[in-house]
């Protein structure tokens, strides 16, 4: 059984020394490192690491995270080496020592084409934008617990805490992030490889969604622990910097589109858009007016099927005050 890693990066040298660091640490074949044309000082740190199974892939421009995972598997794939299991992660994480030997230690069948490893912050919490769950609109229970009166939505249908405790049992899930996705090469060549063109968020959802409708599995095995030292996600969901809230709600239309089919799908739009306005509302007060600009831009684009990198939500972000709360 042999193991590989793709991280992709981008101008985080010192973060992603960390990361390099701890995963060498681990007993990994190879590990794919994809630069989205970093401008800060990451040459020198992948220049500086010597490791012989350290393949670094240096792009031209920066394609996102989507396209850096696309190129890291694609990379993978082609080579004569190829591993059996690739884990993809962020340069800001980084698997917990023995995460190897928990890996090499699971019991899956031929059926299972992804594991999904508990994610935390250093701190120990749970990293709740890692969190994994079940699509609600192919599990009726699930679907209604989230809409259930004192029910924080998707709290409904994603995985609870003590199934992500590391002596719980490996449980089947829908959709996972990528941070510690575990990826069957196998599978990748049967389905394909991630969509290189949504740049940012949603692109590891949309890839569980599609393996699953393949008919794979994906098992949540909380044996497998990874740590994300990442500072994406304000209080109530609201990312940072505020030009990200663009993509989270361009591609979840793409998400709602294919997690409900198109007989739901008007629902399932519905219950998207009134989970962004509400986090919204919970931006500080100065910043509401460009959140929700940015929220209307990328339902648009998202209903017209545009893709890639838009510099239009960067340039709005531009016009909104810092937050106090920084």
């Amino acid at each position: 059984m042999r193991v590989g890693a793709v991280i992709v990066t981008w101008n985080r040298a010192d973060q992603l020394a960390l990361t390099l660091d701890r995963t060498l640490a681990e007993p990994f074949d190879v590990v794919w490192v994809v630069d989205n044309a970093s401008e800060d000082h990451t040459d020198q740190v992948l220049e500086a690491a010597t490791s012989p199974r350290l393949r670094v892939i240096r792009l031209a421009q920066n394609i996102g995270g989507a396209g850096g995972f696309h190129a890291g598997v694609a990379a993978a794939l082609a080579a004569a080496d190829c591993p059996d299991w690739l884990a993809l992660f962020d340069d800001d994480a980084w698997p917990e020592a023995g995460f190897i030997q928990a890996l090499k230690a699971a019991k899956v069948d031929a059926t299972v084409g992804v594991l999904s490893a508990a994610v935390r912050y250093p701190d120990g919490k749970i990293c709740e934008m890692n969190r994994q769950g079940q699509n609600p609109f192919w599990h009726v229970g699930a679907f209604l617990s989230a809409l259930r009166p004192g029910q924080k939505g998707r709290a409904g249908f994603k995985v609870t805490d003590h199934q992500l405790a590391p002596t719980s049992a490996p449980i089947a899930i829908d959709n996972a992030s990528f941070v510690g996705f575990v990826l069957r090469t196998a599978t990748a060549r049967a389905v394909g490889l991630p969509d290189p063109d949504i740049f940012i968020y949603g692109d590891d959802v949309l890839y569980s969604l599609r393996l699953r409708r393949a008919g794979w599995r994906i098992l949540l095995s909380p044996s497998l622990r990874f740590l994300h030292d990442c500072g994406t996600m304000g209080e109530g969901f609201v990312y940072r910097p505020l030009w990200k809230v663009y993509y989270h709600c361009r591609n979840g239309i793409s998400i709602a589109r294919m997690a409900a089919g198109p007989l739901i799908y008007p629902l399932a739009l519905a219950y998207y858009v009134m989970i962004w306005w509400r986090r919204g509302h919970k931006c500080p007060a100065e910043q509401r007016p460009t959140y929700f600009r940015l929220m209307r831009l990328g339902i648009w684009d998202g209903l017209t099927g545009r893709t890639g990198r838009s510099a239009l939500a960067h340039d709005i972000a531009a016009l909104a005050p810092p937050s106090r709360e920084r």
